[in-house]
């Protein structure tokens, strides 16, 4: 059984780097497949007996062609037998708005600016993005973390797992993330900020952790959500969940949420749970 990939969503989101990082990782990467073909492709891969063979298709405007085509393509592939999951790739609009500025390439649309160009895109892949398996929100990250987020999620150590959970830490004042499926806010914690010794340190310092984690209302939060991961989680699997992203937000991002996140997954992965970490603000 093969896995497929196809990697999607608005352009200047990160579909470049997401080959890239794909290729990297071991994946056979096909950039603009036309959408009729996709089927076909799979029906070859199947008659080839590659098993455990891994194909990342990379759904750009000259290959994609009309979005219906391509939710056809996938339908078709899926009926194959193959695992396939659907990853969509957005931002907002400013930040879209300032990459293509900032690199002065032309928009794929024909629209007569960027930004009509982007609202025109963003109307016409609404399916695609309603249907995506995970839409990953790249506004905030840069490459390197655009990088690791997909290695989180399609190495070959991940492949195995029903779903892929990954606990993000996040700071509020950043914007919420727009690829996470459950929030949990630890504003309510006492801020590391305002002690001058721990200010320029992250959660990821043993001070940090030691001062996040010493509160009583710490220790009964963290209880309290691992308790109940622990019943979600494997209902989230039955349910055919491929990925599940856990978001964790303070202020910054740099404190309260990075040390609340790292101990909730370390209690996770003692569970026997495989759990990813990220975290989106640290170096903010």
């Amino acid at each position: 059984m093969a896995e497929f990939v196809i990697v999607t969503g608005m352009s200047g989101a990160g579909r470049s780097t997401t080959a890239a990082s794909l290729e990297d990782l071991g994946w056979f990467v096909i950039d603009n497949l036309p959408a009729p073909i996709i089927p076909r492709l799979g029906e070859l891969v199947a008659t080839a007996g590659a098993d455990a063979q891994r194909v990342a298709l990379i759904a750009g405007r000259r290959g994609a062609g009309d979005v219906t085509e391509l939710l056809e393509a996938i339908e078709r592939l899926r009926e194959g037998s193959h695992i396939v999951r659907v990853l969509y790739l957005d931002a907002p609009d400013d930040v879209l708005v300032r990459r293509y500025e900032g690199t002065r390439r032309r928009h794929p649309r024909t629209s007569s600016g960027v930004e009509e160009a982007i609202a025109e895109e963003r109307l016409s892949l609404e399916g695609l993005r309603r249907d995506a398996d995970i839409v990953l929100d790249t506004g905030e990250l840069n490459v390197n973390q655009l990088r690791n987020r997909i290695t989180e999620m399609f190495s070959e150590q991940q492949a195995e797992e029903l779903m892929r959970t990954t606990v993000m830490s996040f700071g509020f004042k950043h914007g919420l993330p727009l690829d996470v499926d459950m929030v949990f806010d630890v504003r309510f914690l006492p801020n590391p900020h305002w002690v001058d010794e721990l200010r320029e340190q992250v959660g990821l310092d043993d001070p940090v952790r030691d001062f996040v984690l010493s509160s009583p209302e710490a220790l009964r939060f963290v209880d309290q959500v691992e308790a109940m991961l622990r019943d979600l989680l494997p209902a989230f699997r039955r349910e055919g969940k491929a990925y599940l992203t856990i978001g964790v937000g303070c202020t910054g991002g740099h404190h309260r949420s990075v040390a609340i996140s790292e101990e909730l997954a370390r209690r996770l992965r003692a569970d026997g749970l495989a759990i990813s970490l990220f975290h989106r603000d640290i170096e903010r």
